[in-house]
């Protein structure tokens, strides 16, 4: 999936934020000022303690204002605690 060159360490884990809708259900377009934080991501990378119960295509819900938000190769990205995961979404 990704090539990403970045190791979490502890029980750190990187998450891909996902877009959301840019058009409501009626059609209308939200513009890019108007959006919300995503709040929902797939699992990158893993950090190396046993206490990581995620793993990577795992789809999370966390909340909005949490990590460590940065930019590899113009992809965004967040850094954040294992537990600060709300949930994981089942297939």
């Amino acid at each position: 999936m990704s090539n990403i060159k970045i190791q979490p360490l502890g029980t750190r884990v990187l998450i891909k934020p996902l877009d959301q809708e840019s058009k409501t259900a009626s059609g209308l377009y939200i513009p890019e000022t108007a959006k919300e934080k995503p709040q929902t991501g797939l699992v990158i990378a893993v950090g190396d303690s046993e206490e990581v119960c995620l793993k990577i295509n795992d789809k999370v819900l966390f909340p909005k204002y949490t990590g460590t938000e940065f930019k590899i190769d113009g992809e965004e990205y967040l850094l954040m605690e294992c537990s600060d995961v709300l949930a994981k979404f089942l297939e």
